[in-house]
């Protein structure tokens, strides 16, 4: 694991917001507005909070504080957010949710590129943001132990890693490899948003990463397969122009 980042950083302003086992929290954000919006927020559904306005607090939040998760507005005074998120992904694995007024498909696909779990576009609802933190958090957990649970059930799927196969409803689901790649591909990741880039990279190899339509066909193919209606998926969904997400649970 390559070292964490060393350097004179400017004393961080921190402020703590202390519950009794909620998860702590790292916001950066350098909109005072904001803070205080996240801060009232986060700290009246039982979250503990530490806060950061630019890029080099939030590298020292990461390294002192040892957030469960970070909230990450794109527009930094000192670094662009998506730098930052390339930078703490080169020696943490916190999940980090951006949470930014860019509204761009390329802006998202980048973030999530450069190895954001989530992107949420301000203004956004209350319960969508503490929606996508738990969906945020509840992978981390799942990924931590992951090489120990050789089945993964979502839904009606099962999915034995062991054996290789899967299971609708209890029957039996023929895929091709590379079907069955995508699937656990997505299950893996189950709740988040995977690029067609990294989709691509993951089955296919970095060589195809243009190769998108490559994508667009085996997921149709993969969705007559686990789906009651392809055309109109629950589970394995498109976000447009952006990539696919695996429901852990249908939406209400």
């Amino acid at each position: 694991m390559p070292a964490k980042p060393k350097g004179s950083y400017r004393r961080a302003a921190w402020r703590w917001h202390v519950t009794e086992a909620g998860p702590l929290v790292l916001v950066v954000e350098d909109e005072p507005q904001m803070r205080r919006f996240l801060r009232a927020t986060l700290d009246a559904h039982g979250y503990r909070l530490v806060e950061a306005a630019s890029a080099r607090e939030a590298i020292v939040g990461v390294t002192t504080q040892n957030p469960d998760i970070v909230l990450l507005d794109l527009g930094l005074p000192d670094a662009d957010g998506i730098s930052l998120t390339r930078e703490l992904r080169g020696w943490t694995r916190v999940p980090i949710v951006v949470v930014s007024a860019r509204g761009r498909e390329e802006d998202k696909v980048e973030a999530l590129d450069a190895g954001a779990d989530d992107y949420l576009t301000k203004p956004f609802g209350i319960k969508e943001l503490l929606a996508r933190m738990r969906v945020a958090l509840r992978h981390a957990r799942e990924k931590a132990g992951e090489h120990a649970e050789p089945v993964i059930e979502i839904g009606p799927l099962l999915i034995d890693m062991v054996r290789r196969e899967v299971t609708r409803d209890g029957k039996a689901v023929r895929l091709t490899p590379i079907e069955y790649r995508l699937l656990v591909l997505m299950a893996q990741n189950a709740g988040k948003v995977l690029t067609h880039r990294h989709i691509l990279k993951e089955v296919w190899g970095a060589a195809y990463q243009a190769h998108t339509h490559y994508v667009r066909v085996h997921m149709a193919e993969l969705r007559k397969k686990i789906e009651d209606e392809p055309a109109r998926p629950r589970w394995l969904v498109t976000e447009p122009g952006v990539g696919y997400r695996l429901r852990d649970r249908l939406e209400e």
